[in-house]
């Protein structure tokens, strides 16, 4: 039985500015924190914001296959290793931090890797500290409302494909979609056949010096980067609080 201690942490969706209070503390009290990176090796969003607040010294990079999409037993295989290897540092240290872009527990990597760990190390706490969404990063840096009154808020990941992001589409509230940069066609198709691409606004690279936050409109044939966001508001034309 372990008496170790996993905390995932988000660090929002690269704007180290955007990680809060408590998501620093916890990093700062970790005995050590992990962030994931592909088996190509570069410093990832997730590393690149973690070490605007504790040093290279303190980071242990873990293998994920997070450019994996099609071999599940690749990704598996992979997502084993990392487990062992996270397994490792609980059984050497009494608080290891996960860190993840967005928050621990929407999309994360961090779920996979906290099932491995209850099963390799039973005992083992595992909590979680919320991040900014990148959701809620381009709301803020677009001017678009995510939800009034009672309208609904869809999240849909594009890589369920388009039929998925077709049906939130016409419905009556705000859709968001993530993931969608090497499909941005068929979500661009999605929006003009529902009528939604009018106020839409996608972004890449939040916070960052590449970041991009364009109109919907100007979606073309060219893929964008794999983490796009795409925000969809509701249709409003009732006025000042038409929603309540």
């Amino acid at each position: 039985m372990s008496s170790s201690r996993l905390i995932g942490v988000g660090v929002g969706p690269g704007d180290p500015e955007l990680v809060t209070v408590k998501g620093v503390n916890a990093l700062r009290a970790a005995d050590v924190v992990v962030v994931p990176v592909m088996d190509t090796g570069e410093r990832g969003r997730a590393e690149a914001t973690v070490l605007h607040y504790v040093g290279q010294e303190k980071v242990v990079r873990v293998v994920f296959a997070l450019n994996e999409r099609t071999d599940r037993a690749r990704r598996e295989a992979a997502w084993d290793a990392a487990g062992e290897q996270v397994a490792q540092l609980l059984a050497e240290h009494s608080r290891v931090a996960f860190a993840t872009i967005g928050d621990p527990n929407v999309y994360s990597t961090f779920t996979y890797l906290a099932q491995t760990i209850a099963e390799l190390m039973p005992g083992t706490v595992v909590e979680t500290v919320p991040g900014i969404t990148a959701m809620q990063d381009l709301a803020a840096r677009s001017g678009a409302v995510l939800t009034e009154g009672t309208e609904p808020l869809t999240l849909v990941p594009v890589t369920a494909g388009a039929a998925a992001l077709k049906e939130a589409l016409a419905g009556p509230g705000t859709v968001v979609a993530y993931k969608f940069g090497r499909q941005a066609q068929e979500v661009a198709e999605a929006l003009r056949e529902t009528g939604r691409i009018d106020d839409a606004v996608w972004g890449s690279a939040l916070g960052l010096p590449e970041e991009s936050v364009r109109p919907a409109s100007e979606l073309g044939e060219a893929a964008l980067p794999y983490l796009s966001t795409l925000i969809a508001p509701a249709p409003r034309d009732s006025g000042r609080g038409g929603k309540l």
